[in-house]
Formats: C-alpha cells, structure tokens, sequence
C-alpha cells in the first residue's frame, strides 16, 4: 500500500492529467458543434459513451445527421472510421473479412485472410435492425471481445474500437429487433431528435452555401486511450455509487414494490457499470474530477431504457419506459 505522500503524489497525477484531457476532450466537443448544430445532447453522449469505452445506438429519423455525426466523430478524434449499410442480404463474412486461396508462383497454396471493415476503430452500423440475426450477431463477439474468429483463427481489432450504430424508428416492416443480448452491448441509446428553428436556419445557410465547414482533428488514439484510462482512475463518492444501485436496482422488478406491476424485466449488472463509467466520463468532459449524483439522474434513461421491458398491463395503460425511468428517479434525486 502506498504512504500519504505517494497517495498524494498519485492524486496530484491524476489532477493534472485530467486537467490536460478535460481541455482536448473540450476542444473536441467544441470542433464537432461547428460541422453538427442543434444536437448538443447528443454530442454530449456520444462522446460519454467513447471516453467509457463503450457503444452506442443511435435512433433516429433520416436525415438527423447522425452518419456526419460518425464521419465527423472519426476526423475530430483521429480514429479510422468506416460505415456499413446493413441490408437483408449481408453477411457475415461482408463485416468480419474471410479467408480466401492463394496459390503461389511455385504453386503452394495457402489461405490468407483478408479483413473486413470491423477491423477500424470506429465503426458506424448503417440501419443495424435492417441484416439478419446472423450478421447481426457477427458483431456480438467483436462488441464485447475486441476480437473476432474466422474459421478458427483469432484476429484482435484495432484499440480503441467502437460501434455507433444507427436504427430508423420508422418503417419497420422487414427489419430484425435487436436481441436483448445484443442491445445490452451497447452502453446507452441515444434519441437524435429533430433540431429546435434557430438551429434549422443555422443549418441551411451553413450547409446550402459555397463553403461548407470541414471537420478538422483535435485528438488522436493515444490521446483517446489516456483518456479512457483516466476516466476509470476518476474517484466517485459514496452517494454517487448508492445513487447508481439504488436507481439500477429499483428498475428491475421487485415482488415488494410497484415496479412488480410495471416493470417485465429490467437491467442486470452491466447497466451499473455502464453508468459508473459514463458518469465519471460525463464529469470529465465537463472539467471536473468527480461525478454528482445529477449525472447519475442525466445519464439514467440513455443507460437503462435499452435494459428495461414493461408489463403488458403497463403498457396498456400507456406508460412507457422513459415514465417509467422519471418516476425512479425522483426517489433518488
């Protein structure tokens, strides 16, 4: 166990590390609003669910900018990013790579892999509920692993490696659900709604003109994985944790409460790690080196509303789960 003065030297590290990260991760955020405008929030938590580590699910109208969200996101971060338009005919192989024959000048034949557009470390799934529950599960492994398997051989994805997946919540015909399995993968579901007026007149003017505002790098992987290391070095407080058990654990039914009533299933363990991470990812951006419990009550439904299913009774009484999510939180805050 380290003394005092190495707990102190350890503290002051961390202090000025998250000052230096807290300021480019700022610089970023502030790179990405001048090419998307009037999607603050979801700026906001895209970038929670990168600094986390995580994945996540973007729902939306066409036309919300959420693939120049990606584009933007990838250039502004320095990653390599590419994007897959799922469709009913995909495959697996069309994600992962596969492994094809090659016969040398000598004629020795050998298999070679070729890699797929998984292997980036920003990846945007097009209209994930559009592919087929086998391709879809493709991306389970990597999601989960960061590595994938190809007739028997095991392939590591590049560091750091996240999925922005996109679903239209309209037209649903011919579409796949997401398995539970799959939708507890991604760390929150974003809601890219429409923008407010002066927002829309910013954009027609700004993206209709001669010169369109190019997104320019403020940060690069190492810059990200620091940061991401940090975040888990961030110290929370006690009512922040409780905060997070009581608010998680309160969405899953209880045969004593009246969640019994309302709630069919709720979320499991995952969802408490997720949102320990997200909230101290959410203090970092913001330039502190701690959560509050607001985070824990601004992060709750992105986090919890993919985990959580309704009774039929509640729905037929026409609740939903963000209700249903607000009620839980006025306990704990």
């Amino acid at each position: 166990m380290p003394g005092a003065d190495g707990v102190e030297k350890l503290e002051d590290a961390i202090v000025r590390s998250a000052e230096q990260v807290a300021g480019q991760i700022k610089a970023a955020k502030e790179a990405i609003s001048t090419v998307i405008f009037g999607q603050e929030r979801v700026i906001e938590n895209t970038l929670v669910t990168i600094l986390s580590g995580g994945h996540a699910l973007l729902i939306g109208v066409p036309g919300l900018a959420k693939t120049k969200l990606v584009e933007t996101l990838g250039i502004t971060l320095g990653l390599d990013a590419k994007r897959i338009q799922f469709t009913p005919d995909l495959m697996p192989s069309d994600i992962l790579g596969a492994e094809v024959l090659d016969e040398s000048n000598s004629g020795k034949r050998s298999f070679r892999f070729i890699s797929g557009p998984v292997f980036a470390q920003l990846l945007m799934a097009d209209e994930i509920n559009r592919a087929s529950p086998r391709t879809q599960s493709a991306l389970l492994q990597a999601m989960q692993e960061q590595h994938i398997t190809v007739a028997g051989a095991r392939h590591d994805l590049p560091k750091p490696f996240h999925v922005l997946a996109t679903q239209n919540p309209l037209e649903q015909e011919g579409t796949y659900p997401l398995p539970e399995a799959q939708l507890d993968r991604f760390l929150m579901e974003i809601d890219v709604d429409y923008p407010d007026r002066d927002a829309e007149r910013r954009i027609l003017f700004e993206t209709t003109g001669a010169d369109e505002t190019l997104a320019k790098a403020s940060m690069n992987a190492e810059i990200l994985i620091t940061a991401q290391r940090l975040v888990r070095r961030l110290p929370v407080g006690d009512s922040v944790v409780e905060a997070i058990l009581s608010l998680v654990r309160a969405a899953r039914p209880n045969p004593d409460g009246e969640s019994e009533k309302l709630i069919a299933w709720g979320p499991g363990p995952r969802a408490s790690q997720s949102l320990m991470l997200a909230v101290r990812a959410r203090a970092l951006l913001d330039g502190r080196l701690a959560p509050s419990i607001d985070d824990v009550l601004d992060l709750a439904e992105p986090v919890l509303k993919h985990r959580m299913a309704l009774t039929f009774s509640a729905r037929a009484e026409g609740r939903t789960i963000p209700d249903v999510i607000r009620q839980l939180k006025t306990r704990i805050g």
